[in-house]
């Protein structure tokens, strides 16, 4: 006689950050939680590997030992028009740098060691809802979860199963995200963001004495380089001569850069078909705005809290969903809005500088405008 399948409190969907630190909190609270997750740990992930002062402590709280890591602390922020005009500024909260290489394996081992179940090397082809439980069908079997969170990133086969309408964005629409590990000889507590014809380019210090350089094109900039991420480089990105100083002087630690593509900055819903989306999932800031990974671990909480109401039979799942939604746009809507406002001056040569050379006599409003697009502690 065989055991009946386990059923889960929650799968979750995807292993970056949010997912992470959603299968933390909530394994913490006693739940049965698998966390399923496509890639095996410690993996690269393209992103520009920054987050703001404003989740240190609650990285802390999920037991990263941060003050032990000694990470570059990031205080200024640099930003050159395409042609080069630049301005520096005090960034008001301030960030650090550390690799998804070392994070997201530091907590996947958090999240086993807290009670989840983390499945790696497994693969979602289709989540199902019906009669009020979850089914999950994957590489390695079919399992069943009373909620389900779709952690897995910007965008997914589930997506475009699910019909969300941000897959359908014209392709001229689409970016392109590269991303190296470099060394470099730049100021160590300084976050640069250079502008050229059609996307920006972001370079700061990480662990280990290494800069991460990742940059979003838009997709037409690769495939008028003939889909030559070199060829790209050395006739587009290389114009702004910040970035030429940049690609001339580093030294690549690894060969061949990561990509990702299909990138789109379109608004998103945070439910669907009764699973809640968290992180990129849910909505993406653009990347200039230096939030992304901030906004991914702080919708995990949120998520959290009102997933152990629902698990703990305070609410309906009707209103499961509709106080997630809310709270979600509560705390980051306005963001997003700003964030999609200044990519629209960034990327292109005449409004971006114009815009720089409208803030550099006004360093405060530089600095407000960054705080729109960032939060308090959580």
């Amino acid at each position: 006689m065989t055991n009946p399948p386990i059923l889960y409190d929650t799968a979750i969907v995807g292993g970056g950050l949010a997912g992470l630190s959603l299968a933390i909190l909530l394994s913490r609270k006693g739940y049965r939680v698998l966390l399923l997750e496509k890639e095996t740990y410690p993996f690269h992930k393209v992103c520009g590997e920054y987050i703001s002062m404003e989740s240190w402590d609650f990285l802390l709280k999920l037991g990263l030992p941060l003050n032990e890591w000694n990470l570059p602390r990031i205080s200024q922020v640099t930003i050159s028009a395409p042609d080069g005009y630049s301005i520096t500024e005090t960034l008001p909260l301030g960030g650090f740098g550390i690799s998804r290489f070392k994070l997201d394996a530091a907590m996947a081992r958090i999240a086993k060691n807290s009670g989840a179940t983390v499945l790696e090397n497994t693969k979602v082809t289709d989540i199902s809802y019906k009669r009020d439980l979850f089914n999950i069908s994957t590489s390695a079997g079919l399992f069943r979860a009373r909620t389900a969170c779709a952690g897995y990133g910007k965008r997914s086969n589930l997506d475009v199963k699910w019909k969300r309408p941000f897959t359908n964005a014209a392709g001229s629409k689409n970016y392109v995200g590269v991303k190296y590990h470099v060394r470099a000889a730049f100021p160590e507590n300084q976050i640069a963001l250079h502008n050229f014809r059609g996307g920006y380019c972001g370079i700061s210090k990480i662990e280990d004495n290494r800069y991460c350089l990742c940059y979003l094109t838009l997709s037409r900039n690769l495939k008028k380089s003939g889909q030559s991420i070199k060829e790209m480089e050395n006739g587009i990105l290389k114009r702004n001569p910040k970035l030429r100083e940049v690609f001339d002087s580093i030294e690549h630690l690894y060969e061949d850069p990561l990509t990702i593509s299909q990138i789109s900055f379109a608004k998103k819903t945070q439910v669907e078909n009764h699973v809640l989306c968290v992180g990129d999932a849910a909505g993406m800031i653009t990347p200039l705005c230096g939030n992304g990974m901030s906004m991914a671990l702080h919708g995990s909480k949120i998520a959290a809290d009102c997933l152990d109401k629902f698990l703990g039979h305070s609410c309906e799942r009707s209103q499961l969903e509709t106080t997630y939604q809310r709270e979600w746009k509560r705390n980051f809507a306005a963001r997003l809005n700003t964030g999609r406002i200044l990519q629209r001056f960034f990327g292109n040569p005449f409004w971006s500088a114009l815009l720089i050379r409208l803030l550099k006599p006004f360093p405060g409003l530089l600095r407000r405008l960054i705080r729109k697009t960032h939060g308090a502690g959580f």
